[in-house]
């Protein structure tokens, strides 16, 4: 861990399900102390299954919870109560980062609002996760992946025509909130790094629906015309989307006119490139239909696996359409060390891959309040202190019901 890029960074970890969560799992691949304190009753997506982990002593934990939650320490507090946020506040000390992802307002009528915490902790970085922010019409609200995805146009651009609207099948809401919200960290860090003090960072999900609406808002902010599903093909480009083959479906994309001509010249369909309807971008997307089926008559006597590599390693885009276990039990996936087994516990890897700094997953995701008593003691509680919170229920042992 001391050979990690965020090695000696402190993170109090508030948060629960899955925008917060994957943002700090993403600091703890890259040796960040991450101290995760759950509420009493537990971060609520140990229940997210079937699939569960057999933790023992008839403990056990979702999967959703493992896959965003590996390398950090747990525990646990009511921060409801005075000694709870007591607790809290001994935590903070010599903290770098706080996140959490409580409903706006609910820490400030603790106490323990940013303004409090900057008076006590100026250098402390503050990012709170919620879904639309504190003020302004939505402000307050309560966000949800598929709420929002429903709210800023995502999910009418996914489907197709006949579909109708269509959730997109990962939290890609929740996932890129997480994203953004390290990057606001790290961006922070840096600036700390010349001003000495922290700030609050307000991470929203509705705005980063909406920043993710690329290229459609692009294109309607330019045309004015509303962006519409188009299924597996791309509203800018074309060839851009799946083809069947004999044996399964690939996707190509070709991004380019000289990519459109080898993808032809490679097909010995020459003739396909030089038909007037399909010699440009804009004709070619003018003529989508006409294009998908006179390609796919080019490919049906093609096994698509053995197609696709041919045509990316001669530089043209295309890849098999394949199943998550397919693309987990991939070759690549192993020389790229995109699973982990941690402790029996199998992982994700980390995407980001430093040349002197390596990260990735370095301990399997927490049992509840598995690091408690570690994380007082270190923090300078006696034992009899950690027995008298726990008397007043400020800390639990197992998960409140």
């Amino acid at each position: 861990m001391s050979q990690r890029a965020l090695s000696g960074l402190k993170v109090i970890d508030l948060t629960r399900v899955l925008g917060g969560p994957y943002c700090t799992m993403i600091l703890a691949d890259h040796g960040a102390e991450v101290i995760k304190i759950e509420p009493p009753q537990g971060d609520e997506v140990r229940e997210w299954g079937p699939p569960f982990l057999d933790r023992g002593e008839g403990v056990r934990d979702a999967s959703y919870y493992l896959g965003a939650n590996r390398g950090k320490r747990a525990m646990s507090l009511d921060l409801a109560q005075e000694s709870g946020r007591a607790v809290l506040l001994r935590l903070l000390d010599g903290a770098d980062v706080l996140v959490e992802n409580f409903k706006p307002g609910s820490l400030e009528k603790w106490g323990i609002g940013y303004e409090t915490l900057s008076a006590t902790f100026p250098g402390l970085i503050h990012c709170r996760v919620s879904g639309f922010g504190a003020d302004g019409p939505l402000g307050g609200l309560p966000g949800y992946d598929a709420v929002v995805q429903a709210m800023t146009g995502l999910m009418t651009i996914n489907g197709d025509p006949s579909s109708g609207p269509v959730r997109m099948g990962a939290p890609i809401v929740d996932l890129g909130t997480g994203l953004y919200a390290a990057i606001g960290i790290l961006m922070a860090l840096h600036e700390r790094a010349r001003s000495g003090l922290g700030q609050f960072i307000d991470m929203t999900l509705h705005d980063t629906a909406l920043a993710l609406l690329h290229p459609a808002g692009a294109n309607y902010l330019l045309s004015g015309k509303r962006p519409a599903a188009t299924g597996n093909a791309h509203p800018n480009i074309a060839p851009y989307e799946t083809f069947a083959t004999a044996t399964c479906d690939i996707f190509i994309a070709a991004g380019n006119d000289g990519q459109f001509r080898k993808l032809c010249t490679l097909l010995d369909r020459p003739d396909i490139a030089a038909d007037p309807r399909f010699v440009s971008n804009s004709d070619r997307l003018a003529h989508r239909a006409a294009l998908k089926s006179t390609i796919e008559s080019a490919l049906a006597s093609h096994d698509g696996a053995t197609l696709a590599i041919t045509l990316i390693r001669a530089g043209v885009p295309a890849g098999a359409v394949r199943p998550v276990d397919a693309a987990l039990e991939s070759p690549h996936a192993a020389h790229r060390a995109m699973v982990a087994d941690l402790d029996g516990v199998k992982t994700l890897g980390t995407p980001i891959k430093f040349s002197r700094t390596p990260g990735g997953p370095a301990a399997p995701p927490p049992r509840f309040v598995q690091d408690q008593d570690a994380i007082l003691a270190e923090h300078g509680f006696s034992p009899e202190e950690i027995a008298a919170l726990e008397a007043e229920g400020a800390i639990r042992r197992t998960r409140r019901s």
